[in-house]
């Protein structure tokens, strides 16, 4: 049995995981950590810090700003741990770096299998492509969204970007007078409205013929099921940074 600690534990995915991880005959939550109070089955508290419950994982959709304490516990507990939260800095980047040379770190913009593999499709569609096609991305989601652009539309940028042999420079939104699009550019624009869970297009558009991918995210269980899958992934690993390409590639 795989016991995790949850970290935002009450929060929208937090609870969908609570859900999912119940229903699982391999792992269970014995422990929970969120800004605000909450009950719950198992012990829940209001700093990770403060958690003294023995787990093999943890796994962490909270808020950027609680994901260094997160990380500093992981290490001082030589604990696994899976960062699905978005909206990291460079700086919290790199603390995730440092720490998986002391403990194992799954990290990943996005936990859908589907967006994983849309990022691979990406790769091996670019190279023949990028001399003639412009590519731009559209990224859609609901208007509590903090973020933008996506960290999910920034994966998929950075796909496109190990791909081409010269890298592009990314354009946020286009607004005035001198417009032009040379191929040298990577559009992502992103729209905020209503609840869209997420929805993501990588359009490619060449002389008199365009190609769009999309993924569209119908619930969040998506992103909780990815989750899982890495939880279980990394309970297996004592360091190192790994990411939903290496789970997928494994399989």
């Amino acid at each position: 049995m795989i016991d995790i600690l949850l970290s935002g534990a009450n929060g929208r995915m937090g609870q969908v995981l609570q859900t999912m991880i119940a229903q699982q005959s391999t792992m269970q939550v014995v422990a929970g950590v969120d800004r605000e109070a909450f009950e719950a089955d198992f012990p829940t508290y209001q700093a990770i810090a403060d958690c003294q419950v023995a787990v093999d994982v943890i796994i962490d959709f909270s808020h950027y700003t609680a994901v260094p304490a997160v990380l500093d516990y992981a290490v001082e507990k030589k604990v696994p741990v899976v960062i699905a939260t978005t909206g990291l800095t460079d700086e919290v980047k790199n603390q995730l770096f440092a720490a998986s040379e002391k403990t194992a770190v799954f990290f990943s913009a996005n936990m859908s299998l589907g967006i994983n593999l849309l990022a691979k499709a990406i790769r091996e569609i670019t190279p023949v492509l990028e001399d003639e096609f412009n590519i731009e991305i559209v990224e859609k989601h609901h208007n509590q969204k903090k973020d933008s652009p996506s960290g999910t539309a920034l994966l998929l940028a950075d796909a496109v970007n190990d791909a081409v042999s010269e890298k592009k420079t990314y354009i946020y939104g286009r607004h005035g007078n001198d417009l032009e699009n040379p191929l040298s550019e990577l559009g992502i624009h992103a729209v905020r409205g209503g609840t869209i869970l997420g929805e993501h297009t990588v359009i490619y558009a060449g002389p008199d013929e365009v190609i769009e991918l999309n993924h569209l995210a119908l619930s969040r269980n998506v992103f909780a099921s990815g989750a899982v899958k890495a939880a279980k992934y990394v309970s297996t690993k004592n360091t190192g940074l790994y990411d939903m390409e290496k789970l997928i590639d494994e399989k």
